[in-house]
């Protein structure tokens, strides 16, 4: 028999629906939109200082598509969502984020609700996806060092009984965190890489991102 599926987050409820997807999208354009001119001063003294506007414009995007979305599954939305940023967003940042949604959206294909195991399958897949096309590991000062913590955290978390909120906000602070361990890090991808021991003492702008969206993933179901 198909689970209904509840229109609100309860706390203690380990669903992860597709409302829950929809309003994470939205707080997660809004972070961005209200970080953009941070974003973009930490990508100017690393990179191209294009980050916080082209993160802003294609979250814009998706959020102005959301309501052609919210009766769709799950894996559908994430997918949707993916080939947005791949479409406005340009460059390494829209093919990594959207290769991420894509890849979490193939595995989450046709649920309308996930629990505390499915979402750690859909964030794994996510953190492949990015590893495969990005090919960077932990510790290379890439928006992988505040994703890979926060997805052991989260299952880590889950294995230990956690609850969806409970997951979520243990594996925010982690890729909090990871955020933070960027700064001394030399940065070995991307435009940064060519500034070698000049990047030390930089917080990457991908990390902050991506820990913007995370954070928003948490609120959503809070």
């Amino acid at each position: 028999m198909r689970r209904s599926e509840p229109q609100l987050f309860v706390g203690g409820c380990d669903l992860f629906t597709r409302a829950h997807v929809i309003r994470w999208l939205s707080l997660a354009g809004s972070a961005i939109e209200e970080n953009k001119d941070f974003l973009t001063q930490l990508d100017a003294a690393i990179g191209d200082a294009e980050h916080g506007i082209s993160m802003a414009r294609g979250f814009k995007k998706v959020v102005s598509q959301l309501p052609t979305m919210a009766d769709k599954d799950i894996g559908s939305i994430l997918k949707g969502t993916g080939m947005l940023l791949i479409s406005s967003v340009g460059g390494a940042s829209g093919a990594l984020y959207g290769t991420l949604f894509v890849k979490a959206g193939n595995e989450a294909s046709g649920k309308l609700m996930l629990d505390v195991s499915e979402m750690a399958t859909v964030l794994k897949a996510g953190l492949a996806g990015i590893i495969e096309r990005g090919r960077a590991q932990p510790g290379e000062k890439t928006m992988v060092d505040a994703l890979s913590p926060y997805v052991e955290a989260f299952c880590r978390a889950g294995k230990g009984g956690a609850s969806m909120a409970e997951a979520l906000e243990q594996a925010t602070v982690a890729a909090e965190q990871g955020v933070k361990d960027t700064i001394p890090m030399v940065a070995q991808k991307g435009r940064a890489s060519y500034l070698a021991e000049r990047s030390v003492g930089h917080q990457d702008p991908g990390a902050t991102s991506m820990c913007l969206i995370l954070k928003a993933l948490a609120q959503a179901v809070s």
